[in-house]
């Protein structure tokens, strides 16, 4: 039966970092940290069928060991959309949208490379790295509600290269919006804080996102500010951002946190910390 009530979903981000053979000072391996990362998951989601997961800086296995995680008590109950953005297969880190199928039907998939040739595998601009968007249209399998996922990492060095990806992204967002029509969420890791040329392009006055730190107000936020912190050598800093195009779409926004990465335990669970938020479409 389709319903018009609103529909919660709680929205959940995070660079997990890759699992790297060279750990950095402070840095455990991720066979230390994966049963941090995967239980972090697994708690902020439990209770809300409806939930999204974004990652950034996945390579391939470490998404199988998520998924196995997210998994160990109902076989199947997670699925992912995404590639690898070497080579469009399982090569190099993935930014992908983590979705329960029961809950919700993937209707279309896409990956678009943030470059000058974003229908294959490429570097743009200045970048250091490939960089993509990962896009997923899904359609609520009881109210039949319809919304647009987005997850993505911009370039940590290339500011041209953010500039012009933060463009890309905004002509993605009206395609697959249908012009408004249709809520979009877009989260990751940009790399860019609010006063870099990227942010402002993806938040000016024409574009239809707006960031859920600024949405909500004070009572509604809980945790941190800062969204990176290295592995406490780093001077942290607020890059990683949950958007929603509000103004456009009437997004409803009950709750927003950045989350813990380390615990009494003194072990970084990655070197950003997870951003989260409570939202409903009408």
């Amino acid at each position: 039966m389709i319903t018009h009530k609103p529909l919660s979903i709680r929205l959940l981000t995070h660079n997990v970092r890759y699992a790297t053979g060279s750990p950095s000072e402070g840095e455990e391996e991720w066979a230390v940290r994966r049963p941090r990362v995967v239980n972090e998951l697994r708690f902020n989601t439990a209770y809300c069928g409806e939930s999204f997961i974004c990652l950034q800086e996945v390579l391939h296995s470490q998404l199988i060991d998520i998924l196995n995680g997210l998994n160990c008590e109902q076989k199947d109950e997670w699925d992912f959309v995404g590639v690898g953005r070497d080579d469009g297969g399982y090569a190099g880190e993935y930014s992908p949208i983590l979705y329960r199928p029961s809950i919700w039907t993937l209707r279309t998939f896409q990956t678009v490379w943030l470059s000058e040739t974003p229908d294959k595998p490429s570097k743009g601009w200045d970048a250091a790295c490939k960089r993509i968007l990962t896009i997923g249209a899904f359609q609520h399998c009881h109210s039949k509600k319809k919304l647009v996922a987005m997850s993505t990492h911009l370039d940590h060095q290339g500011a041209k290269s953010r500039r012009e990806a933060a463009k890309i992204i905004l002509k993605q967002i009206d395609e697959k919006s249908q012009q408004g029509q249709l809520p979009v969420f877009l989260a990751g890791d940009f790399n860019s804080q609010q006063d870099d040329d990227a942010y402002m392009i993806l938040t000016n006055e024409v574009s239809p996102m707006k960031d859920l730190h600024t949405l909500s107000n004070s009572e509604q936020r809980y945790g941190h500010y800062h969204t990176f912190t290295g592995f406490g050598n780093d001077e942290p800093t607020r890059i990683d951002f949950l958007f929603v195009n509000h103004k456009v779409h009437p997004w409803l926004v009950h709750s927003y946190a950045v989350l813990e990465n380390k615990f009494d335990d003194e072990v970084y669970a990655s070197d950003h910390r997870a951003v989260s938020a409570d939202v409903a479409i009408p």
